[in-house]
């Protein structure tokens, strides 16, 4: 391997967690290699934030910086990309898997002839070869690939990699030239509108997430007034999704979203291993289950074995005179 390229994601010129996620472990996987690292930015204004990607190893980064590239386009920064892997002379690119990152690799890889592995959950060198294990089947099951092309892509599922700081790094910023048309911005986000209410369980320090010990959707409001309690954001487990309790961007697990909170309050979920894969990252995690044998209490910090519709209430009740003091 010769360089590793990892594209940064941010938005509203503020580097997301995903971002250092991918910077994080591209820096690991090029020590790991012996090749270099960079960092490609892509928006109006990022050049501003270029720098707090040296706490993350980055020594240098590539920043496109353009009044025009304010609001995504998912043509425009798929060529940018792949141009900027051409001119770095890059073998291997690295993004997140967020809506950004899942939009522009295919692109990207059709572009460069590359192989790509998407929403990988582990990443291992070997012999100079990079191994990704990716899930396939809906989350069912696990598959390590290798890919064989000269560039090679890898996407990485969000809040699986953490990222670790690394201290006297200080990153250099290089402006790229953005040679770009009308044609480029053939598809390209007008507004993005954002829920002042509600907070994506992705983002959220704290989550609530209920299953099927609720009973029915009629009583899935105890789950999402406990989480306004506490300031975090409800979740839902697969199988009520698939029941149409919940909307699918509420899910939690391996064919879901992965969260990785303070604090995780899982009530009336079992535990199946695809919930388990979503959130057992969670600083503290606290089940709350009729069934004292229910396989989430062994990941679990704190265990409550009990009605959710009894216990849940009385938790919310108990939490608002807590936090009101």
């Amino acid at each position: 391997m010769s360089k590793v390229l990892v594209f940064v994601d941010s938005r509203d010129n503020k580097i997301k967690n995903s971002g250092f996620e991918a910077a994080s472990k591209a820096v690991n996987i090029a020590s790991e290699l012996g090749c270099e690292t960079e960092a490609l930015l892509i928006g109006s204004g990022v050049s501003s934030i270029a720098g707090s990607l040296g706490a993350y190893g980055i020594k240098k980064a590539l920043v496109a910086d353009d009044p025009k590239l304010e609001k995504y386009s998912t043509t425009a920064y798929s060529k940018i990309l792949a141009d900027a892997c051409r001119s770095a002379g890059a073998d291997v690119i690295i993004l997140s898997a967020t809506s950004m990152g899942k939009d522009i690799s295919p692109r990207v890889s059709a572009k460069l002839e590359a192989g790509l592995a998407a929403d990988c959950t582990e990443i291992r060198t070997e012999g100079g070869n990079i191994y990704a294990k990716r899930p396939v089947y809906a989350g069912k099951a696990f598959i390590e690939v290798k890919i064989n092309s000269a560039v090679k892509i890898f996407s990485l599922r969000p809040n699986v990699f953490k990222p670790v700081t690394i201290d006297g790094v200080t990153t250099a910023a290089e402006n790229v030239s953005v040679e770009l048309t009308d044609a480029d911005f053939s598809s390209q986000v007008k507004e993005i509108v954002v829920s002042n209410e509600k907070l994506d369980v992705t983002e959220a320090n704290i989550v609530v997430s209920g299953g099927r010990g609720l009973k029915g959707p009629e009583n899935f409001h105890l789950v999402e007034e406990l989480a306004k309690v506490l300031g975090g954001s409800a979740g839902a487990s697969r199988a009520i999704v698939d029941a149409g309790w919940r909307p699918h961007s509420e899910q939690v697990g391996q064919t879901g979203k992965t969260v990785s909170p303070s604090l995780y309050i899982a009530v009336g979920i079992s535990g199946a291993i695809q919930h388990l894969a979503g959130m057992s990252s969670s600083k503290c995690i606290v089940a709350i289950n009729k069934d004292k044998d229910a396989p989430i209490f062994q990941v679990a910090d704190y265990g409550i074995v009990g009605d959710a519709l009894e216990i849940v209430p009385a938790l919310t009740e108990e939490f608002k005179k807590v936090l009101s003091n």
